[in-house]
Parts: structure tokens; sequence; C-alpha cells
């Protein structure tokens, strides 16, 4: 078995990569892994074991059709991860994100048909479905995405799709709330406000912090599409939820406890253009359909993740310069 892994020095995508090195998921223990990534300001290199005998790590653009053409073959699966994915950058720099997120994904599921590669998996977001005042999203809602960066992912989705309705590529997509944990850039709500804190330094909060999101442990998010690679279906979408639901001041306050700080450590700044109000994804197809649950309870996964952007300075503090 060979999969590419595209985005796998970003944050999400190389815990994926590190877990299945790792023989976390079954039937893969002995998988080679091959990466594709830009190594742009979100992926770092170190984030990956260096010199593990099953990982290749091939510096590249999504958007290379020739480079991709000349590497897929001989891979059995694509798990994209690959995308430009910070909402406030895609208010300032759309054409960046249109351009790697819809562009990049076409060019990869191109060069899937013309290398015989069959399996592919689309990492997606809950945020293409826009913002819900009460209820919670199935698979079926419409898209009605309301930044740069979401529209840029719901046309990704849209494309991956056409892929296997056009060309019977087995493609799945899945749709996941934020998700948190170690090694996530520090431009991220969790990590900022952490690494914030750590530092001596107020949190910045848009508005009054009434913003919900769900929460998920990326550890989750990962077995979760590993569970959509080797059982999902051809042409379907699947939402992966964590079952937390807290509006940002919640994860404020959560995190002034973990560092020691009081409510004065807290800044609230105008609010952000186009900013959705509540997300809330129903993941009961996947839970019933593939048998996920998620295993890392918040507080205890929460708790971890500011433990170790204590520990580990070395890391993000030369992302603050």
């Amino acid at each position: 078995m060979k999969i590419l892994v595209t985005g796998a020095a970003g944050f999400i995508g190389s815990r994926y990569v590190r877990s299945m090195l790792a023989g976390e998921y079954a039937g893969y223990s002995d998988a080679d892994v091959t990466v594709l990534d830009k190594l742009t300001y979100a992926g770092r290199r170190d984030n990956l074991p260096a010199d593990h005998p099953r990982l290749a790590f091939v510096q590249g653009d999504v958007c290379d059709a020739e480079q991709l053409r000349e590497l897929l073959p001989g891979h059995d699966a694509v798990v994209h991860f690959a995308a430009e994915s910070h909402v406030d950058r895609s208010i300032d720099a759309g054409a960046a994100f249109v351009t790697a997120n819809v562009l990049g994904t076409q060019s990869l599921l191109e060069a899937c048909l013309h290398s015989d590669v069959s399996r592919f998996v689309h990492v997606s977001t809950d945020e293409v479905y826009g913002s819900i005042a009460s209820g919670s999203w199935t698979e079926e809602c419409p898209l009605a995405p309301n930044s740069p960066y979401a529209a840029s992912k719901a046309g990704s989705d849209l494309v991956a799709r056409s892929y296997w309705r056009t060309h019977g590529l087995d493609v799945s997509i899945t749709r996941s709330c934020n998700n948190y944990g170690q090694h996530q850039h520090i431009e991220k709500l969790i990590p900022r406000f952490a690494t914030h804190l750590l530092c001596g330094e107020p949190v910045p909060l848009y508005g009054q912090g009434a913003n919900v999101r769900g929460w998920l442990h990326v550890a989750d998010h990962c077995r979760a599409i590993q569970l959509v690679l080797t059982k999902g279906k051809a042409g379907e979408v699947y939402n992966v939820g964590g079952g937390n639901e807290m509006t940002n001041r919640q994860i404020a306050e959560l995190l002034l406890e973990l560092c020691g700080a009081g409510e004065e450590m807290i800044r609230y700044v105008p609010d952000r253009k186009g900013h959705d109000l509540r997300y809330s994804l129903d993941d009961s197809k996947i839970r019933q359909e593939l048998g996920y649950a998620p295993e890392v309870s918040f507080a205890e996964g929460l708790a971890e993740t500011v433990a170790w952007y204590r520990d580990e300075p070395g890391w993000w503090k030369p992302l603050t310069t």
C-alpha cells in the first residue's frame, strides 16, 4: 500500500501521517507514505519524522500538473489536506485561496485520472455550509459559504464531486468542525490565545465572543479520515464532529484558567468582516455508517494542548516574529 498525502507538513496532515507511520491505523502499519507539501508559512518539515524508512517527502505544489503526473503513478490512494485555510488571510488575499484550494484540487484530481490512482479523500470544512442559527447541518444541506476561504473550499468540494460523477473516480469528502491540538499554527484561535497568555499578553477576542464553534481533537479527526479512506463510499460526504460546541468567550475562559490568568487578560477587538455566528454539524452519518466516535475529551485534549505549547516554546516562538 502506498499513500500520497498532500499538505502533510501542516497541522492536521502531519498528525495523520505520524499516526499512520506509528502503526495506529489497522491494515496500514506497513504502508509507504509520500508527502507532497509546498512548505508555505503553515507547513514545517520538522512536523514529520525526518528519517522514517516508510516516509518520502517531496516539496511541491498541487497546482503543478507536470510534477503531479510524475509523482502519482504507483500510489494506491490520495488523502488531500493541502489548502490555504485561515479566514483572516482570505479576507485580505482571496486569490491565493482560490488558486490553491480550487485549482490545486482540480489539478490533483486530473493527475489521478491520468495515473490510475482511483481512491481520493478530500478533506474539507464545516465552513462551507455558512452559518446556522439553530439545529445542525447534515450532509444534504446546501452550501452557503460566507468568507473567501469557505467559498474556495466549497468550490473544491464541488470539483471533487464532479470527478466522481463525471469520471467515476472513487472520491469521498469529509467536512469537520474546528480542530485543535499540538503543532497548530499560532494564527488559529486556541494556540493564539494560549501563546499570548503564556507570554503574559492579553488575548484578542472578536466582538463579544458570542460566535459558536464545534471543536474536535486533531487525533479524532485523523481517525475519522482514515475510516473514510477505508470504508467511505464513492461520491459521499461525511461530516465529522466532536460533540463540543462553545462560544469563543467560553474557550477564552477555559484557556485563562489553564494558563493561570484572570479575565482582565481578555481584550475585545472589532469583529471580523462577515463573521459567521454559529456552526453546528450533524455527524450521525459517519457514526452510524462507519463506526466513528471521538475518543479525546475536550477537557483532557485542551489541557494537553496548552501543556504542549508551554513545553515547546522553541516550536512556536519563531512564528511570533
